[in-house]
């Protein structure tokens, strides 16, 4: 039996999602929590990769079962004891067979925060930038990215993708507070490192850099070496992950 598993994560203390040797990584901690708890060993598919010190405020991951599981709301309880504190479960769903974390997601959303004064409460889940920002340059630039579908200017350098090809939906610069902004992405799919490199790059917007024209110059080169360096891992975090109805309803609670 498959099951959809939801969950939330801090990604200071890890490799990111993927399991890799000899480092930590989410989806191995994940992975022996289950087989703990359910006495078989359990191998968890991810939703995608998330990279070292990425957050996750909402992440979808599929796990196979011999036998039903009775009870998936006491699953979901006694997994938060045995993981760690910077990994929550909260919600557990048999879902049909075929149904994949990955392959089956039509839209995934990113949001980044910059921190534009010091706070030392906010440090790990933000990028601390003092300079001065202008917001509606920055949302000038980043309206172009609806009408582009080749985002090579944003893959990270030998990460072996099929193609680069991804759809773009939203992406918009929002002021949360005086001194917090946020920059929401959705798209079908995203390359690695594309969100961290679109937000340094929008970030030199801001800061005068490069105009909003010229940030479409570079989106529309196809060159990675004319974009920004990538922001900092610890202010990104994949926000939503979407599936068809028929396939997974996301909890409102």
């Amino acid at each position: 039996m498959r099951y959809f598993i939801e969950l939330r994560y801090k990604g200071a203390a890890y490799c990111g999602w993927q399991r890799q040797n000899d480092v930590p990584s989410v989806q191995q901690t994940l992975e022996c929590a289950l087989s703990t708890l359910l006495r078989a060993e359990i191998e968890v598919v991810g939703a995608g990769r998330t990279d070292t010190g990425v957050n996750a405020s909402y992440y979808v991951a599929h796990f196979d079962t011999d036998v039903a599981i009775a009870d998936t709301k006491q699953l979901v309880y006694k997994l938060n004891l045995v993981l760690p504190e910077d990994i929550a479960v909260f919600g557990i769903r048999e879902v049909a067979p075929e149904a994949h974390a990955r392959f089956d997601a039509i839209r995934r959303e990113y949001r980044y925060y910059v921190e534009q004064s010091k706070n030392p409460f906010t440090r790990e889940g933000s990028w601390q930038y003092y300079v001065p920002l202008d917001i509606e340059a920055m949302n000038r630039a980043a309206e172009c990215l609806l009408r582009y579908e080749d985002f090579t200017s944003f893959a990270k350098l030998n990460s072996n993708n099929k193609t680069n090809i991804c759809h773009v939906y939203h992406a918009e610069w929002v002021r949360e507070e005086s001194d917090r902004l946020c920059f929401t992405v959705a798209a079908d799919r995203f390359l690695r490192n594309m969100v961290r490199a679109l937000v340094g790059t929008l970030v030199d917007v801001g800061r005068g850099r490069y105009t909003p024209e010229q940030f479409e110059e570079i989106v529309a080169s196809r060159d990675l070496s004319r974009s920004s360096g990538g922001a900092p891992a610890q202010g990104l975090f994949l926000s939503d992950v979407r599936y068809p109805e028929d396939i997974f309803r996301k909890s409102t609670k």
